[in-house]
């Protein structure tokens, strides 16, 4: 007689919440992390922490399910050995990120971007690490302002030049 394998309640919970973190992530980055220290885990949350960022290392197959309620797909490939998923929740370069230039700055072997997904979508390796070179939405949004506020300046010094000239003040 075969058994029919009831899956437990605790693992649909899990699915659940998984679930949950993939819809309000803005990107999750997939790294395989065989070999870190315990040390090194800590100190890489502690990072992740202080942007708002999720470091988790969950089962595999309890990801692949998730991925597949939500309707990713792509990422079966990754799913293999001890991975760690970063959830980035507001800022979609900032898990990116810190996972490259922790890797960079302790030239780690033992801990590799391996994927990832932004905007519903599985990305590759390059994806993630071109996302992860990006400036900060703060960076960007101050450049942008700066360019405004320059755009602006120069309209009205030409308003005022020709103010000036319709006056005779010239």
């Amino acid at each position: 007689m075969s058994k029919v394998h009831e899956i437990r309640p605790e693992k649909v919970a899990a699915v659940a919440d998984i679930v949950e973190k993939l819809k309000a992530a803005q990107s999750v980055t997939v790294c395989s992390y065989s070999g870190l220290t315990v040390e090194q885990v800590t100190e890489l949350r502690k990072l992740c922490r202080a942007e708002e960022v999720a470091y988790v290392v969950l089962k595999n197959r309890l990801v692949l399910r998730a991925l597949n309620e939500v309707g990713i797909d792509g990422m079966d490939d990754l799913l293999n050995g001890p991975n760690a998923f970063v959830f980035s929740m507001k800022d979609a370069v900032a898990g990116p990120r810190i996972i490259n230039d922790y890797i960079e700055k302790n030239k780690l072997q033992s801990l590799k971007i391996t994927g990832g997904i932004l905007e519903g979508k599985a990305i590759d390796v390059n994806t993630v690490k071109a996302l992860a070179n990006l400036p900060s939405r703060e960076v960007l949004l101050a450049k942008l302002l700066g360019c405004m506020s320059n755009t602006v300046a120069s309209f009205v010094r030409v308003i005022d030049a020709y103010r000036k000239k319709l006056a005779g003040e010239e």
